[in-house]
């Protein structure tokens, strides 16, 4: 719509209003006058330098003139004897802009990526004698200066034909126009319409002509002309480039006009042959005289292949240069030769002059698709080059990247970082280069480097326009002999620079065009080795720019601050060690240095990245790594850290949560072999830095590794069913590890060298291992000894340049091959006995392709697949031999498969593909090599590739080398191509492929209909199979056999059909039939399916995640819930679910509230809660185990369908419960992931399901017996999906990729079949503010056949369901919409933008019907009202009158929204973050911590939250109440009389039952306040931590505050004054888990000088109790409690000693005071056993101990009662007799129970696991 103003053309210089110079601008002797010739006002542009002198359009170049017409005419004439330039800015549609420049003074054609130089030639009057003379020189008019005489021009450029055939690029608009001098110009033009001049439409009507594509000149664009005189004699038309019949110049010049050509007639045309009868000669002579534009013809598009006869009839000519013309007006048929490519036989036939001849088939065949690799992520530190990468540079803004080379022939790469697209590459010095720095604008490159006389070579480069597709210059350089190990270019002056090295530190500028340095004085620090150096950051407009510091550290621990402006030492500090424990006194080894405006990061040497304020006075924060820090750069806004170290791992440290974050973990040497474990997707890795790694193949995250100090490990072997692998080392040791355990279950040393091969059978029954100096093991691996079987020598080849493949296995498990005895055999050997089958020597072989000079040895063998049954041979002399596996027999010879060997071969499973490594390469090729070019090669190594490897669903590849290499593989979901002719593609909107349908091309094409076309799949709706169908993998498979066999595969194919094409035609007649159907009137494609196997299309697996926040993603959980699980009758439980408080933010469309029918219901965690709002009551429903995502609810409240997702050996399940009982109805299971949406039918008969990203599944059940009806998968994951409440069996959905799907429920049918539709998008939908991934987000039915439909850019379309087209749409928002709700012509729009919008859409109907404006009346949309609620839009509710709703956000609340009042209500109360901490005043109140930095007071009656106090930007660690008696108090005066009648007044303090007591929290940030709950305010703030705090508690008689922090320090404040008045340091090194204190009168101990007690637990399981007085400022340490525990985790990994982190992956450590035994502990943490530990303080021993089924995650014991309660990480709550010992398990959290704490009448317990909390009732 945007475009058509501009049609049919547009004038520019008319809509840009060129005389009053507004919108345009003119330099220099620019001058209006009025031309004789054309009798019209023109510009004459003149001056000496045309660049200084032009007209510009628009005024400025930051302005656009955004003009799509594909053709521009330029109406000009050359000043005589000048020279003249044109610059023509255009844009192409990925948005490059590039320069088309043309001109005179051009002597050649130039071309760069972003720039065209065309010259002009200029032409003289063609009656004027330079005209003449041009016409009658042997070379034609050349280049130069204008002639004398020149005409006026027409030029005509056509900027989709220029883009196209010199860039490769489309076109999209103009952008500017400059016109430079010595030129006169009319006017300029643009038109998509090409127009031929001299023509007039009345020419055009009287003689007939059929102009194709052309039309003729308006009337504005046109010359004068008087009626006798022609055009051409007067005027010039050019258009550039030629059209195609022509040949094409890279220069301007004159060209006939269409006209003129037509005038003159087809060339050459005396040749032609015609016979003619005499009958026939007045017609025929007619045919053969007349002008031939006046006879109308077909224009073909090519031309067919043409020759001679045999009867000497000459119908085509062939030009000196190879050009074919042929002319065919008069004709009634031309003879046609083609040549048959296979057999060489040329055949004439003659067919008509207007024939359509079928295209000619391409000659040469090359591997498709092509790319067939596409590299997804690298992890290590690699190179993208052949190279590796020594050095980086980013500019400021970070969207330039400069990097440098290793090696002798260096060079230097400019990238666009964030499309990763190579701008420049330019050498740099004879020698590697040492660093990089590029300045802040981009503009310039500063390297140093080696020159060839191994001198310091620093090097200034000019980048500035490169990113317009220029050159990169040198600016200056210089050499120095100083050496420099950094140098940075100064952010405020590009020309200035600071380096630094061994001795010097030297400050660089540009002078007069060369680069001066001059040094600094160091005076007794000259002989210093220096590390790093930067400038100071920042800007102050008051202070001089060169009154700088510069910053520069040591090797010894020095920072030396230099005044820039003086060149001198301003100061020199050195950063000593012994501040952070080492008493050596030594400095710190720094290796980096950065700086921002706040402080100075440095990394050493100890593993320790530091802050530091600027004047290094003490540390800020610090944090050890496992290795020398070597790289540190700080954020933009300074919040955050980027850390590399040289054990190859890179962190990000976020300094405000102190927080740390790998995000890669890489192999510090070369890795040498690689194993997949396809069934848990994990990957095992070993190097030569002596590591063993497991990788998690979905993410790439390291999961565990092994390390072998004092044998390097060379190979490795995954156990194909067990988390088991096999690794080999150089010692010849061959040893078996458990991954679960991380223990090693077996060891051998039979292997007398270096183990070469390792690898177990597909079915697990055997493992072998070879050794370098000739032997081979057999071990069986029926138990965990793996003993061994048989042990062969002296028959594998020596050495171990075949490792880490020395051998193969055959995918059967019947034999194994390798190469040996000689370098000269390959042997094949039985698998389960070593017998030797069979030997094939490859020096003594007869082939047709041998052509042997040398003798060759073998280097590797591969099995193929079971379809092909070959044995691969790699050979020394890089050839690959086939051999027939079972004969032996040689098949084929590849030679040069690599020049300098070949490391490792994978073959596809399928058999189609062959994958090769070798010279830093990976190579593909298709396996039976039939094309012409039969492989693809990919770079990206920088050392060579040790394994290659396809993974088993043949969807990536693994290369491994320098570094771990993940690339897509793109045959995996290949796409087959259609035939060339007779086949027509249709999209199947299921699996997103393209399906044939064949038909026939008549001479009269009928265009497909608009009408919409659909797809049906039926399922029958019992599980009894249909009718036989034909089955297509089963004929897949044949085929393949046949095609595959020992015959075709010694030989070529007849007809040199490939595997894909005979597969292909397979399928295509097996599955595929054209059917009309009644719905909707279109053209289906039909695909009949069992019931049970739904679905026989592949569908292409969908693995990365929506980015979309409507649909589903569950939380991530920690632990599955327990298989064992002791759980009581409901009549005997000791624990009754009394509330569950919260809702979960996280689910979709959780919520339903129906105002009618007075129901509601939502979701926290696996619970789902019916609640009554008016009693305030629940119930609730228990069945899930894991997160439940979404809701639906029939139309007549009966029953409810919930849905939740898998996780371990818990199953997707959708739940059915009858509401009138409350009970499960029954459980569906089919999907295989989680499920995003429910929705009942509106009739209830049916219920339909969607599967998340991961399976993109639609199921229909019945609601009767819920069968499943119908199933299909979509290509693309689905965001939401709805009934039509209006019509019948149909429903919608909207997902990924902008895709909109009609669906139609057909049940006519026997089987019930589906149908969808994929609607057309505007292309305005799917572009937003540069956002080229637009998802539909949201739908929602309105009456009158509209549907609305909401999108992840904000915008809300509208859609008529009858014609299944969008008619409207406007921006509802600018975040996306995740809510659509509308009922009577009102809508309601809400998403994650927070914000809640109520819309009027009464007259959007009225859109759909055809009107001149098309307009809408202006009350018709309109935004009511909105309001903002305090999270992402989750779900919504709302009654028929769309004035009253419930609307629940992320942040768990569920708000009762009134429009009519404007009132937004809290109905449920929730927690958006993890719950910390969690304190029970009586029984009345809640308390919880988050780790959003707020607390929650709650209410235990209503569940309402009372009060919240919000810190920002920190996290809530812990919470601790005052004890009762420090509680708000008020005196009671009581009145009494004594004997004698006197009065007495006794005043005594009694405690507000209705005050809250204080509360205290600790936070992250090591800060400590205290909260008056009454007044709702914070009384006092502390920071007595410089950790965060992990437990806080007030003592017995809450005069003082105990918190302790994550650093083991324990701080003793007051809570008064907040002054800290003692620091306890004896846990330091390991955090706080919990502190309790406790008050005991009778303890029978005289190590107890005072009653109150108090204890501390820190993470390494340690326990310390102290007595305390604290009035008299009394406190010691009266016991120390170590429990032992075994050196590696719960799940097997060994624990490392000393790390802080260590400490994360085991259970806590918990303590508490017994209520039932005053002077007894009770403990649990990690040790040898689970269980309970009962400790006398009294006895100083252990009492008693109680086993446990599950490690503890909390404890908390009843102040009342003997009840223990205990939490786990298996979702358990566990209430535990403190006496007997006994048990009961409470089933219900969906995640780790972290929190659980009893009432203090112990009638209440609350448990937490993350957001939820659950309130018990104690029964006992």
């Amino acid at each position: 719509m945007t475009h058509l103003w501009q049609q049919p053309y547009v004038n520019i210089f008319k809509h840009f209003n060129v005389q009053s110079w507004k919108k345009c601008s003119k330099e220099g002797e620019v001058s209006s006058l009025m031309d004789k010739t054309l009798k019209s006002t023109v510009y004459r542009i003149t001056g000496a330098i045309p660049a200084s002198n032009y007209i510009q359009l628009p005024k400025t170049s930051t302005q656009s003139l955004g003009l799509s017409g594909r053709f521009l005419y330029l109406l000009f004439r050359p000043v005589a004897s000048k020279y003249f330039v044109v610059h023509v800015d255009v844009v192409t549609q990925d948005g490059l802009v590039i320069r088309i420049s043309f001109s005179n003074l051009f002597k050649e054609f130039k071309s760069t990526s972003t720039w065209l130089q065309i010259p002009f030639v200029c032409h003289a009057s063609k009656s004027s004698v330079s005209g003449v003379s041009a016409q009658l020189a042997k070379g034609g008019e050349t280049v130069g200066r204008a002639p004398i005489s020149t005409q006026w021009t027409v030029l005509c450029l056509d900027f989709q034909e220029i883009l196209t055939a010199y860039l490769s690029r489309q076109y999209s608009h103009v952008k500017s126009i400059k016109l430079c001098a010595n030129l006169a110009v009319k006017n300029i033009f643009t038109s998509d319409n090409y127009y031929v001049p001299g023509l007039t439409m009345d020419q055009v009507a009287k003689s007939g002509i059929t102009l194709s594509g052309a039309a003729p000149m308006p009337r504005e664009m046109a010359f004068p002309l008087g009626n006798t005189e022609n055009w051409n004699d007067l005027y010039d038309f050019i258009r550039f480039p030629l059209n195609g019949m022509e040949k094409s110049f890279d220069s301007i010049q004159r060209t006939r006009s269409l006209s003129a050509d037509r005038e003159k007639g087809p060339q050459r045309a005396d040749t032609r042959t015609v016979h003619i009868t005499k009958s026939e000669a007045t017609s025929s002579l007619y045919n053969m005289t007349k002008p031939p534009f006046m006879s109308k013809f077909p224009v073909t598009s090519e031309l067919p292949q043409v020759g001679v006869n045999d009867k000497g009839e000459i119908c085509v000519q062939q030009g000196p240069d190879g050009d074919v013309h042929v002319h065919a007006s008069g004709l009634k048929k031309v003879v046609v030769h083609q040549e048959n490519e296979k057999t060489g036989k040329v055949t004439s036939s003659k067919v008509a002059a207007s024939a359509v001849l079928p295209p000619v088939k391409e000659k040469y065949k090359c591997l498709k698709p092509d790319p067939i690799l596409r590299l997804k992520r690298i992890v290590g530190f690699g190179g993208a080059t052949t190279r590796n990468v020594s050095c980086l540079a980013l500019n400021g803004d970070s969207t330039l990247l400069a990097s440098g080379q290793t090696g002798s022939q260096s060079v230097v790469r400019l990238w666009r970082f964030n499309s990763g697209e190579c701008l420049a590459i330019f050498r740099t010095h004879s020698h590697s280069v040492g660093c990089l720095s590029m300045s802040n604008s981009g503009n310039s490159v500063c390297g140093v480097g080696k020159d060839s006389h191994g001198k310091n070579l620093v090097v200034i480069w000019n980048t500035e326009r490169v990113a317009k597709g220029g050159n990169v210059t040198v600016l200056v350089k210089a050499h120095t002999d100083v050496d420099i190990v950094s140098m940075r270019i100064a952010s405020f002056d590009e020309t200035r620079m600071v380096s630094c090295g061994r001795d010097n530190i030297r400050l660089w500028r540009i002078k007069d065009g060369s680069l001066r340095s001059a040094p600094v004085n160091l005076g007794e620090y000259h002989a210093m080795e220096f590390a790093d150096c930067c400038f100071e950051a920042g800007f102050e407009p008051n202070k001089d720019p060169l009154d700088r510091v510069v910053y520069a550290g040591s090797r010894s621990g020095h920072i030396f601050e230099i005044d820039y402006r003086k060149v001198t030492v301003r100061h020199v500090r050195r950063l000593q060690a012994s501040s952070f424990g080492n008493k050596s006194g030594s400095g710190l080894a720094l290796n980096c240095l950065c700086v921002n405006e706040s402080f100075c990061v440095t990394g050493s040497d100890d593993g320790f990245v530091r802050l530091w304020p600027l004047d290094f006075k003490q540390v800020f924060l610090e944090m050890e790594h496992d290795g020398p820090v070597t790289a540190a750069d700080i954020s933009s806004d300074g919040m955050q850290l980027l850390v590399g170290t040289c054990t190859g791992n890179i962190g990000i440290l976020d300094i405000s949560t102190r927080s740390y974050t790998t995000i890669m973990r890489s192999h510090t040497g070369r890795i040498l072999s690689m194993s997949l474990d396809s069934l848990h997707r994990r990957m095992a890795t070993v190097s030569e830095d002596h590591t063993i790694r497991i990788w998690d193949l979905e993410t790439m995250q390291l999961l565990s590794d092994f390390t072998a100090p004092k044998d390097s490990p060379c190979a490795v072997a995954y156990h194909p069913s067990q988390q088991v692998i096999a690794c080999g080392f150089d010692s010849g040791a061959m040893r078996i590890f458990s991954i679960g355990t991380m223990s090693m279950l077996a060891e051998h040393k039979q292997h007398r060298g270096a183990v070469i091969g390792l690898a177990f059978n597909l079915c697990a029954d055997f493992l072998y291992s070879a050794g370098a100096l000739g032997s081979i093991a057999l071990y069986d691996t029926s138990d965990n000894q793996y003993q061994l079987l048989r042990l062969l020598g002296n028959i594998v080849a020596l050495g171990v340049k075949r490792a880490p493949e020395a051998f193969a296995v055959s995918p059967d498990g019947k034999s194994v091959a390798f190469v040996g005895p000689t370098d000269f055999i390959v042997t094949v050997v039985n698998a389960t006995s070593l017998d030797e089958i069979m030997r094939i020597d490859i020096t003594n072989l007869n082939t047709i392709e041998s052509n042997r000079n040398v003798i060759d040895g073998a280097l590797r063998v591969k099995y193929s697949p079971p379809a092909v049954k070959q044995l691969l041979v790699a050979t020394s002399n890089n050839k690959l031999l086939k051999f027939d596996a079972r004969t032996g027999k040689i098949i084929s010879e590849i030679d040069n498969i690599h020049r300098s060997g070949c490391t490792s071969i994978d073959v596809s499973p399928d058999g189609r593909y062959l994958l090769t490594a070798g010279d830093k390469v990976i190579k593909v090729w298709d396996y039976h090599m039939r094309l012409d070019l039969n492989f693809q090669v990919f770079i990206g190594h920088s050392e060579p590739i040790s394994r290659v490897l396809l993974t088993p669903d043949s969807l990536n590849v693994l290369s491994v080398g320098d570094a771990i290499f993940i690339w897509e593989f793109l045959a995996g979901n290949r796409i087959p191509e259609p035939p060339a002719e007779g086949r027509a593609t249709i999209k199947n909107y299921f699996t997103g492929h393209e399906e044939e349908l064949s038909f026939f091309k008549t001479s009269q094409n009928h265009p497909l209909t608009d009408e919409p076309i659909r797809k049906n799949i039926h399922v029958s709706s019992s599980y009894a199979p249909p009718e036989p169908v034909p089955d297509i993998s089963i004929i897949e498979k044949q085929s393949k056999e046949e095609l595959l066999g020992e015959e075709v595969m010694s030989k070529e194919s007849s007809d040199g059909e490939d595997v894909e094409e005979i597969v292909k035609a397979v399928n295509g007649k097996a599955s595929l039939r054209s059917e009309t159907n009644g719905f909707k009137t279109g053209q289906d494609i039909k695909t009949t399916v069992p019931a049970k196997n739904p679905v026989s299309q592949a569908v292409p697996s969908v693995k990365s995640k929506p980015t979309v926040a409507k649909h589903f993603i569950p939380r991530e959980k920690r632990c599955a819930l327990a298989q064992r699980r002791y759980v009581a009758l409901p009549s005997q439980a000791g624990l009754k679910l009394d509330s569950v408080i919260g809702y979960n933010g996280n689910g979709r469309g959780n919520m339903i509230w129906h105002a009618d029918g007075g129901f509601f219901s939502y979701t926290s965690g696996s619970v789902v809660v019916v609640e009554d709002v008016k009693a305030c009551t629940q119930r609730h429903l228990l069945g899930h185990s894991e997160e439940i995502s979404t809701l639906a609810l029939q139309h007549d409240f009966q029953i409810l369908a919930s849905a939740s997702g898998s996780y371990g050996l818990s199953t997707s399940q959708i739940c059915i419960w009858d509401l009138s009982s409350m009970i499960l109805r029954t459980t569906l299971s089919h999907h295989e992931f989680d499920i995003i949406r429910l929705d009942y039918s509106r009739d209830d008969r049916f219920l339909i399901s969607v599967g998340d990203y991961r399976e993109c599944s639609v199921v229909v059940w019945s609601a009767v017996n819920y069968a499943i009806l119908a199933s299909t998968k979509t290509s693309v994951p689905m965001n939401d999906l709805k009934w039509d409440p209006y019509t019948t069996n149909e429903f919608a959905s909207v997902g990924e990729h902008a895709t909109v799907l009609f669906w139609l429920l057909d049940e006519t049918a026997k089987e019930a079949s589906l149908s969808v539709y994929e609607a057309k998008i505007p292309d305005e939908l799917l572009t937003h503010s540069g956002i080229t991934q637009v998802s539909f987000t949201s739908l929602e039915y309105a009456g009158d056949s509209i549907l609305f439909v909401g999108t992840s850019t904000g915008k809300v379309s509208a859609w008529d369901t009858r014609k299944n087209s969008c008619f409207m749409h406007w921006e509802a928002d600018t975040h996306e919409i995740d809510i659509l709700v509308s009922r009577r012509g009102r809508l309601v729009t809400g998403g994650s933008g927070h914000s809640l919008r109520l819309w009027s859409v009464v007259g959007i109907g009225e859109m759909k019907m055809p009107s001149d404006s098309n307009a809408m009346h202006s009350q018709g949309l309109t935004m009511e009202d909105e309001m903002n609620l305090d999270g992402l839009i989750t779900s919504a509710s709302f009654d028929d009158t769309m004035d009253v709703g419930v609307v629940g956000t992320s942040a768990g609340t569920l708000w009762y929204v009134n429009w009519v009042e404007r009132a937004s209500i809290q109905l449920v109360s929730g927690h958006g973050t993890q719950i910390n901490a969690v304190q029970m005043h009586g029984d009345d109140f809640i308390l919880t911590g988050c780790e959003d930095g707020s607390i929650h007071v709650l209410s235990t009656e209503n569940r309402q939250r009372t009060v919240q106090f919000r810190v920002l930007n920190q996290s809530c660690k812990c919470l601790g109440l005052a004890p009762i008696q420090h509680c708000a108090s008020k005196t009671v005066a009581t009145v009494g009389n004594l004997n004698n009648g006197a009065a007495v007044v006794a005043h005594s303090n009694q405690s507000n039952p209705l005050s809250l007591p204080r509360l205290v929290a600790g936070y992250s940030d090591g800060t400590v306040r205290v909260f008056d709950l009454n007044a709702v305010k914070m009384v006092l703030k502390m920071h007595p931590h410089a950790a965060a705090v992990t437990a806080v508690t007030f003592t017995s008689d809450g005069r003082m505050i105990l918190s302790g922090g994550d650093d083991g320090l324990v701080a003793v404040s007051s809570s008064v004054t907040g002054m800290t008045v003692r620091v306890i340091s004896d846990h330091k090194g390991a955090a706080i888990s919990c502190l309790d204190v406790t008050v005991i009168q009778d303890l029978d101990d005289p190590d107890v000088s005072s009653p109150q007690l108090w204890l501390a637990t820190s993470v390494d399981r340690r326990v310390s109790v102290w007595s305390a007085d604290w009035s008299k400022d009394f406190c010691e340490m009266i016991d120390w409690l170590t429990f032992p525990a075994p050196p590696f985790a719960p799940d097997g990994t060994k624990v490392k000693v000393g790390e802080k982190d260590a400490y994360k992956v085991l259970p806590p450590s918990l303590a508490k005071f017994s209520s039932e035994e005053p002077d007894v502990i009770v403990y649990t943490g990690y040790g040898m056993q689970k269980q309970l530990q009962f400790h006398s303080l009294a006895e100083k021993q252990i009492l008693r101990t109680a086993p446990l089924t599950h490690w503890a995650s909390a404890l908390d014991i009843s102040p009342l009662a003997s009840l223990i309660a205990i939490g786990n990480q298996e979702r358990l709550v566990k209430l535990f007799d403190y006496y007997e010992h006994s048990f009961q398990d409470f089933v219900g959290h969906s995640d780790s129970v972290d929190l659980v704490k009893f009432s203090s009448s112990g009638r209440f317990l609350v448990s937490v696991s993350h957001s939820e909390i659950f309130l018990w009732t104690v029964a006992v």
